[in-house]
């Protein structure tokens, strides 16, 4: 079986969806103030578009973290399970 790290893989996962937000951020500045520029909204409107998708982005990257963090823990306590259970004897082993 290949040596597979799921820390690695979760890690790689984060990071993209780390990047996504931040390219859809970037994109919805971008579109809130190419609306800005034309007069459909005030700049105050603008402002707390803006601000808005700030704090929407700031939520999921907290979120996102603290999913890495839990599957990182998971995947660290997973071997030390199965070496538990390796340690402790069947139960079949006893009947014979």
């Amino acid at each position: 079986m290949a040596d597979f790290d799921l820390g690695e893989g979760v890690r790689k996962v984060l990071l993209a969806g780390i990047g996504a937000l931040a390219t859809g951020y970037e994109k919805g500045s971008a579109i809130v103030d190419d609306l800005v520029k034309k007069g459909e909204l005030t700049v105050e409107q603008g402002k707390s578009l803006n601000t808005e998708l700030k704090r929407k982005v700031g939520e999921a990257l907290v979120n996102d973290a603290n999913k890495d963090d839990a599957a990182r823990n998971t995947a660290e306590s997973a071997p030390a399970e199965s070496a538990a259970d390796a340690a402790q004897p069947s139960e079949s082993a006893d009947k014979d």
